[in-house]
């Protein structure tokens, strides 16, 4: 990889992490797939006048905008709302052992052993990470979480097969499809929905803005650009990064505190990444690819 899209990936990571503390704050006044509904309206009105999606790749965007948008991000911040943000995205590691498994069962990408053992140290981490005792009453919202990980990796692998049509196009389309389809499920599992946004303070608007606007048009922009150019394993590692800005954002910000199982937990499924991630990303930097990247 060039030295600015290492880069862009770290950035990716961080603003993706701190996207976990700022959701978690605005769940204390919007129900969480209505939170993702107004992000994902503000997305789409934003790029599409700009990056208008193509007319050929609808019925494409419409799948992936409901696995990889409406569908993951019900799960995962359904689950978020139950758990510490911190915590939720130590389990959100098992995106990159996921993606991995996809990327080798769907498009025939290799997996070394050294990968293999570290997929088994991530799911180790996160089974520690599920039998804290303070989680015990709350395993569902962390099994969301997980369940949400699982379909984000899904979602990104249909992207990878849709090709590269560009960053800011093909979240406009992403977020074309995913408002609607966020606000027909808030309206069948959620309610209050006008009295959330009539009330809505200063600062859960301003939570809407950098989901919306940080976190999904920059953010994704900047990682569909990475997933375009380059392959599923050479991206998904810089994902390593987000929960460490995700846990010191919940400590500082929100408060929260690490048990030392969940820290521990958290610890294995980092390093289960890092043993996924080292050697790949060392050939990556010291000698990238020169065939079309």
């Amino acid at each position: 990889m060039k030295p600015i899209d290492v880069l862009l990936a770290i950035a990716v990571a961080v603003i993706w992490g701190m996207g976990f503390i700022v959701a978690k704050a605005a769940m204390s006044h919007f129900s969480p797939i209505l939170l993702m509904a107004l992000r994902f309206s503000l997305t789409a009105f934003c790029l599409a006048w700009f990056f208008p999606p193509p007319r050929r790749l609808f019925k494409q965007l419409f799948w992936i905008a409901l696995v990889s948008a409406a569908l993951q991000y019900s799960l995962t911040f359904n689950g978020v709302r139950g758990i510490d943000a911190s915590t939720a995205a130590l389990l959100v590691q098992l995106e990159v052992p996921f993606g991995l498994l996809l990327a080798w069962l769907v498009l025939g990408d290799r997996i070394s052993l050294q990968q293999g053992c570290g997929i088994l140290v991530a799911f180790a981490g996160a089974v520690l990470i599920i039998g804290e005792p303070r989680l015990s009453g709350h395993l569902i919202y962390a099994f969301l979480v997980v369940g949400g990980a699982f379909t984000w990796a899904v979602g990104q692998i249909m992207i990878k097969k849709l090709g590269d049509i560009g960053g800011f196009r093909l979240i406009s389309g992403v977020a074309l499809f995913a408002a609607p389809q966020l606000f027909v499920a808030s309206f069948i599992f959620e309610r209050d929905q006008i009295a959330q946004i009539e009330t809505a303070s200063i600062g859960a608007w301003a939570a809407v803005a950098y989901l919306g606007l940080i976190m999904t048009a920059l953010g994704y922009a900047l990682w569909y650009r990475l997933l375009g150019r380059y392959s599923v394993n050479q991206v998904m590692p810089f994902l390593l990064l987000l929960p460490v800005s995700s846990v010191f954002g919940g400590i500082f910000f929100l408060g929260e505190s690490l048990t030392t199982k969940i820290a521990l937990g958290g610890c294995l499924a980092i390093f289960g990444v890092a043993l996924i991630t080292i050697q790949r990303f060392r050939f990556a930097v010291l000698w990238p690819r020169r065939s079309g990247q």
